[in-house]
């Protein structure tokens, strides 16, 4: 099953470099446009986001918006390559490079794990029952069942939505993918 997981994020990540950082970016303004007029963001009022990599659907406009819209923004952090918390985002000079360089959150911890109304989640690839194949680490894994309460929507770029995925007991299904 590891096998299959490992070809897949390998045809993925093949997929990916056929586009520029441009056209990525290009590529995430209707998913984002669709998330953010989601019935369930709107009506959040605690948002987990993720800081985009080049390579992921481009979150970081969306970020400074829900903010600014007065939603509770939280970024997770990477805090000794296998774990990840959860911190406060209010502005852009909240961000410091951290593990792999993705730029993290320094704002203030966050533990109400309940308290989070949405997540959007990034991933490798998503199916059509809401399994998700991420990079490898586990962090959403082992993360999300903290966050009771989420409704949890993976987002992705079209060529990243696959038939059916691998899945492991541990893995966490989305609500809805994007």
């Amino acid at each position: 099953m590891t096998n299959d997981k490992r070809s897949i994020r390998k045809q993925i990540r093949g997929l990916k470099k056929q586009f520029t950082d441009e056209e990525l970016v290009e590529m995430s303004r209707p998913i984002i446009s669709e998330l953010l007029a989601h019935q369930a963001v709107n009506g959040a009022k605690t948002i987990l986001m993720y800081y985009s990599l080049p390579d992921e659907v481009f979150t970081h406009d969306a970020i400074n918006l829900l903010a600014a819209q007065g939603k509770t923004v939280l970024l997770p952090k990477v805090i000794d390559g296998e774990n990840m918390e959860i911190r406060l985002y209010e502005k852009p000079e909240d961000l410091a490079e951290g593990f792999y360089g993705i730029m993290e959150p320094t704002g203030k911890l966050f533990t109400d794990y309940a308290g989070i109304d949405v997540a959007i989640v990034p991933g490798m690839g998503f199916d059509k029952s809401g399994h998700r194949l991420g990079r490898g680490k586990g962090y959403y894994d082992r993360f999300l069942p903290k966050a009771v309460n989420a409704y949890k929507i993976g987002v992705c770029f079209g060529f990243q939505k696959l038939e059916d995925i691998p899945s492991d007991n541990y893995d966490v299904i989305m609500d809805e993918v994007i």
